[in-house]
């Protein structure tokens, strides 16, 4: 089976397991506050590439845990990415009318309405960790999953990115202010989709596990910069959202800061470093290698 075969399927896969998840654990939009469960939905099940919880099962075959055990880290990663989702396209943030081709939260309702749809998606995300018996998880475990899940979504993580995000429109930063900013704002949640499934396995050992955050690292920047990539060459329809959006925002970027064929340069090194990262890593490791090249070539 070719790879983009392959990937289509397991992606697929992955789609249907969370996208089942979701549908289980986010309330009824008949249940009372009706307008916020319906917007709750609205927000989680719009589509979308369901890049993380697809790392969150990846990483799971990387290091012999069953899909079961994974479906509530992978709902609670992509609630918390839904969120993130929400919130970034208030006004007073990066003031967006469309998300994955069909308008914003705050469009679709209004942004009291998305602001509390942002809260209670995250809220969500921390009972499906805390809840979720289908992991097999003793209390240490589910603490150190709690630990990792709140980092990378807090200040020292997505939302210091943001806030970093936020303060450097119009600057000019170098690559390592750069890096910085979107090790934190997009790289943290990935690392924390790879690293919740890793501790599913404590076995597996430390030279693995540090491998697989390595990885998580390189594909995080990597998939920043092909946004940047394609917000510059990209179309509105393909992507579902504004085209052309950071620049007018005069947001910094790797084209800006590289150029293009810098940017892309740069995205092919990570793809090359985030491929070794998995040589100890067999057949079982393949998924993780398929989504680096993925990200680095996608059209939205």
């Amino acid at each position: 089976m070719a790879m983009n075969e392959a990937l289509s399927e397991f992606m697929q896969q992955c789609r249907e397991r969370v996208e089942s998840s979701l549908e289980h654990i986010l309330p009824s939009n008949s249940v009372l506050p009706t307008r916020l469960h319906e917007a709750m939905r609205y927000s989680a099940l719009s589509g979308g590439k369901r890049i993380r919880p697809t790392l969150v099962y990846a990483t799971g075959q990387a290091v012999d845990v069953s899909p079961e055990r994974l479906d509530s880290p992978a709902v609670a990663v992509e609630l918390i990415h839904a969120y993130s989702l929400v919130h970034d396209d208030l006004p007073a943030m990066d003031d967006d009318d469309l998300r994955r081709n069909q308008p914003t939260c705050h469009k679709a309702y209004d942004e009291a309405t998305a602001i509390l749809v942002g809260d209670a998606l995250q809220a969500l995300a921390f009972q499906a960790l805390c809840c979720g018996n289908s992991m097999q998880a003793d209390a240490e475990t589910h603490i150190k999953m709690l630990e990792t899940l709140t980092r990378a979504s807090g200040s020292r993580g997505m939302a210091g990115g943001q806030a970093i995000d936020l303060e450097s429109v119009g600057k000019e930063l170098n690559l390592a202010e750069l890096e910085i900013l979107h090790i934190h704002k997009t790289g943290a949640l990935i690392r924390a989709a790879v690293h919740l499934a890793t501790l599913l396995n404590p076995q597996i050992g430390q030279e693995k596990i540090q491998a697989l955050d390595r990885y998580a690292k390189c594909v995080g920047l990597a998939f920043q910069i092909r946004d940047d990539i394609l917000d510059v060459e990209g179309d509105t329809e393909i992507l579902g959202k504004t085209q052309g959006k950071d620049s007018a925002q005069d947001k910094p970027t790797y084209p800006a800061l590289l150029g293009l064929s810098g940017a892309r340069e740069k995205a092919e090194e990570l793809l090359a470093e985030s491929l070794r990262c998995l040589a100890q890593f067999g057949d079982e490791a393949d998924p993780l290698r398929w989504i680096a090249k993925y990200i680095i070539g996608r059209s939205r």
